[in-house]
Protein backbone atom coordinates (compact mmCIF):
# COMPACT_ATOMS: atom_id res chain seq x y z
CA UNK A 1 0.00 0.00 0.00
CA UNK A 2 1.25 3.58 -1.05
CA UNK A 3 0.66 6.35 0.82
CA UNK A 4 -1.11 9.71 -0.66
CA UNK A 5 1.30 11.90 -2.07
CA UNK A 6 0.39 14.89 0.48
CA UNK A 7 0.26 12.62 3.71
CA UNK A 8 2.01 14.41 6.42
CA UNK A 9 5.25 12.31 7.68
CA UNK A 10 3.31 11.99 10.74
CA UNK A 11 -0.47 13.39 12.01
CA UNK A 12 -1.26 12.67 15.53
CA UNK A 13 -4.50 13.84 16.60
CA UNK A 14 -6.00 13.63 20.00
CA UNK A 15 -3.53 11.38 21.68
CA UNK A 16 -4.40 11.10 25.25
CA UNK A 17 -3.00 8.48 27.59
CA UNK A 18 -3.09 8.61 31.40
CA UNK A 19 -0.99 7.09 34.50
CA UNK A 20 -3.91 6.51 37.22
CA UNK A 21 -5.51 10.01 37.87
CA UNK A 22 -2.59 11.72 35.81
CA UNK A 23 -2.44 12.44 32.44
CA UNK A 24 0.20 12.29 30.93
CA UNK A 25 -0.23 13.39 27.17
CA UNK A 26 -3.38 15.30 26.77
CA UNK A 27 -5.70 15.55 23.47
CA UNK A 28 -2.14 16.20 21.17
CA UNK A 29 -2.42 17.44 18.16
CA UNK A 30 0.71 17.65 15.73
CA UNK A 31 1.78 17.81 12.29
CA UNK A 32 5.17 16.59 10.78
CA UNK A 33 5.62 17.23 6.95
CA UNK A 34 7.72 15.11 5.02
CA UNK A 35 11.24 16.91 4.96
CA UNK A 36 10.64 18.60 8.60
CA UNK A 37 13.78 18.61 11.03
CA UNK A 38 11.06 18.98 13.60
CA UNK A 39 11.81 19.77 17.17
CA UNK A 40 9.39 18.32 20.03
CA UNK A 41 9.89 20.14 23.57
CA UNK A 42 8.84 20.43 26.74
CA UNK A 43 9.97 21.35 30.19
CA UNK A 44 11.25 17.26 32.39
CA UNK A 45 7.76 15.97 32.66
CA UNK A 46 6.14 17.10 30.14
CA UNK A 47 4.81 14.37 28.65
CA UNK A 48 7.94 14.11 25.30
CA UNK A 49 8.99 10.72 26.49
CA UNK A 50 5.01 9.13 27.07
CA UNK A 51 3.87 10.71 23.32
CA UNK A 52 6.74 9.20 21.57
CA UNK A 53 6.10 6.01 23.40
CA UNK A 54 2.84 6.62 21.98
CA UNK A 55 3.18 7.29 18.52
CA UNK A 56 5.51 4.62 18.14
CA UNK A 57 3.22 2.12 19.85
CA UNK A 58 5.67 0.73 22.25
CA UNK A 59 2.63 1.67 24.83
CA UNK A 60 -1.09 1.74 24.54
CA UNK A 61 -2.74 5.33 24.28
CA UNK A 62 -6.01 5.77 25.70
CA UNK A 63 -7.42 7.80 22.80
CA UNK A 64 -6.34 9.22 19.51
CA UNK A 65 -5.13 8.45 16.70
CA UNK A 66 -1.59 8.55 14.75
CA UNK A 67 -0.46 8.40 10.95
CA UNK A 68 2.96 7.77 9.49
CA UNK A 69 2.95 8.62 5.43
CA UNK A 70 -1.11 7.83 6.28
CA UNK A 71 -0.71 4.28 7.29
CA UNK A 72 -1.61 3.05 11.00
CA UNK A 73 -0.68 0.52 12.82
CA UNK A 74 1.78 -2.17 12.45
CA UNK A 75 2.09 -1.47 8.87
CA UNK A 76 3.05 2.45 9.56
CA UNK A 77 5.97 1.62 11.61
CA UNK A 78 7.51 -0.20 8.51
CA UNK A 79 8.18 3.89 8.05
CA UNK A 80 10.35 4.27 11.17
CA UNK A 81 13.51 3.92 12.62
CA UNK A 82 13.73 5.70 16.25
CA UNK A 83 16.03 5.62 19.38
CA UNK A 84 13.68 6.18 22.40
CA UNK A 85 15.65 7.70 25.92
CA UNK A 86 19.39 5.74 26.73
CA UNK A 87 20.21 3.29 23.92
CA UNK A 88 21.73 -0.03 24.86
CA UNK A 89 23.90 -2.76 23.81
CA UNK A 90 25.75 -5.54 24.26
CA UNK A 91 28.47 -4.50 25.60
CA UNK A 92 30.42 -7.83 24.60
CA UNK A 93 29.49 -8.06 21.17
CA UNK A 94 30.68 -6.48 18.07
CA UNK A 95 29.28 -3.08 16.81
CA UNK A 96 28.95 -5.37 13.59
CA UNK A 97 27.21 -8.22 15.66
CA UNK A 98 24.80 -5.98 17.81
CA UNK A 99 23.53 -4.37 14.49
CA UNK A 100 23.29 -8.26 13.16
CA UNK A 101 21.18 -8.83 15.45
CA UNK A 102 19.05 -6.01 15.90
CA UNK A 103 18.77 -6.53 11.93
CA UNK A 104 16.88 -10.15 13.06
CA UNK A 105 14.78 -8.77 15.42
CA UNK A 106 13.75 -6.23 12.60
CA UNK A 107 12.65 -8.98 10.23
CA UNK A 108 15.25 -8.27 7.30
CA UNK A 109 16.90 -11.00 5.99
CA UNK A 110 18.42 -9.84 2.21
CA UNK A 111 21.36 -8.09 1.99
CA UNK A 112 21.95 -7.62 5.82
CA UNK A 113 25.80 -7.81 5.57
CA UNK A 114 25.46 -4.82 2.89
CA UNK A 115 22.77 -2.86 4.55
CA UNK A 116 25.17 -2.80 7.80
CA UNK A 117 28.15 -1.69 5.80
CA UNK A 118 25.70 1.06 4.42
CA UNK A 119 24.72 2.61 7.76
CA UNK A 120 28.02 1.96 9.31
CA UNK A 121 29.78 4.47 6.62
CA UNK A 122 26.79 6.37 6.78
CA UNK A 123 27.57 7.30 10.39
CA UNK A 124 31.51 6.82 10.33
CA UNK A 125 32.31 4.10 12.10
CA UNK A 126 33.17 1.93 9.73
CA UNK A 127 36.76 1.90 11.52
CA UNK A 128 35.75 0.76 14.64
CA UNK A 129 32.61 -1.84 13.73
CA UNK A 130 34.55 -4.69 14.67
CA UNK A 131 35.61 -3.12 18.71
CA UNK A 132 33.11 -3.90 21.12
CA UNK A 133 30.77 -1.80 22.10
CA UNK A 134 31.50 -1.74 25.10
CA UNK A 135 34.84 0.23 24.28
CA UNK A 136 32.84 2.82 22.61
CA UNK A 137 32.40 6.36 23.88
CA UNK A 138 28.90 7.65 24.34
CA UNK A 139 29.50 9.64 21.34
CA UNK A 140 30.26 6.86 19.43
CA UNK A 141 27.41 4.81 21.36
CA UNK A 142 24.84 7.21 20.33
CA UNK A 143 25.91 7.11 16.41
CA UNK A 144 25.87 3.60 16.88
CA UNK A 145 22.34 3.89 17.87
CA UNK A 146 21.36 6.08 15.01
CA UNK A 147 23.23 3.23 12.60
CA UNK A 148 20.81 0.73 14.48
CA UNK A 149 17.56 3.00 13.71
CA UNK A 150 18.84 3.90 9.99
CA UNK A 151 18.74 -0.31 9.59
CA UNK A 152 16.14 -0.88 6.73
CA UNK A 153 16.03 2.55 4.85
CA UNK A 154 12.94 4.69 7.31
CA UNK A 155 11.94 7.24 6.02
CA UNK A 156 10.80 9.18 9.53
CA UNK A 157 13.73 9.02 12.49
CA UNK A 158 12.69 9.38 15.82
CA UNK A 159 15.36 11.21 18.23
CA UNK A 160 14.33 11.06 22.01
CA UNK A 161 17.32 13.36 23.41
CA UNK A 162 19.93 12.34 21.08
CA UNK A 163 22.57 14.12 22.34
CA UNK A 164 21.92 14.07 26.40
CA UNK A 165 25.48 13.26 28.44
CA UNK A 166 27.51 13.94 25.43
CA UNK A 167 30.10 16.41 25.48
CA UNK A 168 30.31 19.59 23.14
CA UNK A 169 32.22 17.36 20.47
CA UNK A 170 29.94 14.51 20.49
CA UNK A 171 26.65 17.07 20.50
CA UNK A 172 28.36 18.23 17.44
CA UNK A 173 29.03 15.25 15.55
CA UNK A 174 25.22 14.24 16.47
CA UNK A 175 23.86 16.93 15.32
CA UNK A 176 25.67 17.86 11.73
CA UNK A 177 25.07 13.79 11.75
CA UNK A 178 21.67 14.75 11.94
CA UNK A 179 21.58 17.67 9.57
CA UNK A 180 22.95 15.43 7.03
CA UNK A 181 20.37 12.98 7.15
CA UNK A 182 17.95 15.54 6.66
CA UNK A 183 19.12 17.19 3.76
CA UNK A 184 21.12 14.58 2.06
CA UNK A 185 19.33 11.21 2.69
CA UNK A 186 15.76 13.09 2.61
CA UNK A 187 14.74 11.53 5.63
CA UNK A 188 12.17 13.40 7.99
CA UNK A 189 13.28 13.79 11.50
CA UNK A 190 11.44 14.13 14.24
CA UNK A 191 13.22 15.31 17.48
CA UNK A 192 12.84 15.64 20.78
CA UNK A 193 15.28 17.76 23.18
CA UNK A 194 15.92 19.58 25.77
CA UNK A 195 18.42 21.45 24.46
CA UNK A 196 17.00 24.43 22.98
CA UNK A 197 20.51 26.09 21.54
CA UNK A 198 20.34 23.02 19.57
CA UNK A 199 17.19 22.96 18.20
CA UNK A 200 16.99 26.46 16.89
CA UNK A 201 20.27 25.14 15.48
CA UNK A 202 18.94 22.12 13.34
CA UNK A 203 15.42 22.54 13.22
CA UNK A 204 12.89 24.27 10.94
CA UNK A 205 9.61 23.16 12.69
CA UNK A 206 8.71 22.95 16.60
CA UNK A 207 5.96 22.04 18.80
CA UNK A 208 6.10 23.05 22.46
CA UNK A 209 4.66 20.55 25.23
CA UNK A 210 3.60 21.64 28.35
CA UNK A 211 1.96 19.73 30.78
CA UNK A 212 0.87 16.94 28.31
CA UNK A 213 -0.19 19.45 25.88
CA UNK A 214 0.74 21.30 22.89
CA UNK A 215 1.08 24.83 23.50
CA UNK A 216 2.23 26.28 20.01
CA UNK A 217 3.61 24.83 17.19
CA UNK A 218 5.14 26.24 13.98
CA UNK A 219 7.93 27.47 12.04
CA UNK A 220 11.36 28.42 13.80
CA UNK A 221 11.08 31.37 12.20
CA UNK A 222 7.16 32.42 12.68
CA UNK A 223 7.16 31.58 16.56
CA UNK A 224 10.88 33.93 16.85
CA UNK A 225 8.76 36.28 15.07
CA UNK A 226 5.44 36.20 16.75
CA UNK A 227 4.00 39.08 18.77
CA UNK A 228 6.35 38.38 22.29
CA UNK A 229 5.80 40.37 25.98
CA UNK A 230 6.35 44.37 25.61
CA UNK A 231 9.18 43.66 27.44
CA UNK A 232 12.53 44.06 25.10
CA UNK A 233 16.28 44.67 26.01
CA UNK A 234 18.32 46.98 24.05
CA UNK A 235 21.67 48.02 24.75
CA UNK A 236 22.86 51.19 23.66
CA UNK A 237 26.70 53.15 23.28
CA UNK A 238 26.74 56.92 23.74
CA UNK A 239 29.44 59.58 23.06
CA UNK A 240 28.16 60.72 26.98
CA UNK A 241 27.35 57.67 29.27
CA UNK A 242 26.91 59.67 31.57
CA UNK A 243 24.25 62.12 30.32
CA UNK A 244 23.07 58.54 28.87
CA UNK A 245 22.34 57.13 32.17
CA UNK A 246 20.80 60.79 33.78
CA UNK A 247 18.21 60.85 30.86
CA UNK A 248 17.75 57.22 30.90
CA UNK A 249 16.45 57.46 34.72
CA UNK A 250 13.86 59.81 33.67
CA UNK A 251 12.09 57.39 31.77
CA UNK A 252 9.42 55.19 33.34
CA UNK A 253 9.53 52.47 30.84
CA UNK A 254 13.24 51.77 31.20
CA UNK A 255 15.12 49.90 33.95
CA UNK A 256 19.26 50.15 33.80
CA UNK A 257 20.00 46.24 33.83
CA UNK A 258 23.81 46.78 33.35
CA UNK A 259 27.05 46.60 31.57
CA UNK A 260 26.40 45.68 28.06
CA UNK A 261 28.78 44.33 25.40
CA UNK A 262 31.77 46.84 24.53
CA UNK A 263 30.67 49.84 26.62
CA UNK A 264 26.81 49.85 26.11
CA UNK A 265 24.50 50.43 28.41
CA UNK A 266 22.36 47.13 28.52
CA UNK A 267 18.28 48.46 29.56
CA UNK A 268 14.87 46.56 29.52
CA UNK A 269 12.47 48.42 27.98
CA UNK A 270 8.62 47.58 29.17
CA UNK A 271 5.77 49.27 27.16
CA UNK A 272 8.11 50.94 24.62
CA UNK A 273 10.01 50.23 21.29
CA UNK A 274 13.72 50.73 20.72
CA UNK A 275 12.91 53.44 18.12
CA UNK A 276 11.01 55.56 20.25
CA UNK A 277 13.65 55.46 22.69
CA UNK A 278 16.17 56.44 20.40
CA UNK A 279 13.71 59.33 19.11
CA UNK A 280 13.49 60.63 22.86
CA UNK A 281 17.06 60.40 24.02
CA UNK A 282 18.04 62.32 20.68
CA UNK A 283 15.67 65.07 21.82
CA UNK A 284 16.88 65.20 25.54
CA UNK A 285 20.42 65.75 23.73
CA UNK A 286 22.27 62.13 24.18
CA UNK A 287 24.54 61.35 21.09
CA UNK A 288 23.64 57.69 20.20
CA UNK A 289 26.34 55.74 18.22
CA UNK A 290 25.05 52.45 18.76
CA UNK A 291 21.38 50.58 19.59
CA UNK A 292 21.40 47.27 19.53
CA UNK A 293 17.92 45.44 20.01
CA UNK A 294 18.82 41.89 21.66
CA UNK A 295 17.24 39.15 19.39
CA UNK A 296 14.25 36.59 20.69
CA UNK A 297 15.36 33.04 20.53
CA UNK A 298 14.06 29.91 21.31
CA UNK A 299 14.86 30.05 25.00
CA UNK A 300 12.76 33.02 24.86
CA UNK A 301 9.71 31.52 23.46
CA UNK A 302 10.01 28.35 25.29
CA UNK A 303 9.70 30.29 28.91
CA UNK A 304 6.56 32.60 27.23
CA UNK A 305 4.89 29.53 26.41
CA UNK A 306 5.52 26.98 29.06
CA UNK A 307 6.01 29.30 32.17
CA UNK A 308 3.79 32.66 30.92
CA UNK A 309 6.11 34.63 31.51
CA UNK A 310 8.55 36.63 29.57
CA UNK A 311 12.39 36.49 29.87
Amino acid sequence: MSSPASAPALQVRGLSRRYGGREAVRSLDLTVNEGDVYGFLGPNGAGKTTAIRCILGLIRKDAGEVEIFGEKGIQARRHVGAIVETPAFHGWMSARDNLRLSAAYAGLSQGVDAEIARVVDRVGLTERVKDRAGTYSLGMNQRLAIARALLGRPKLLVLDEPTNGLDPQGMREVRELVRSLALHDRITVFLSSHLLAEVQAICNRVGILSEGALRAEGSVGDLLAAAASPTRIVEIGATDTALLQAVVATFAEVKVEGPGAEGRLRLRLEGLEPAALNRRLVEAGVEIESLVPEKRNLEDVFLEVTTGSPR
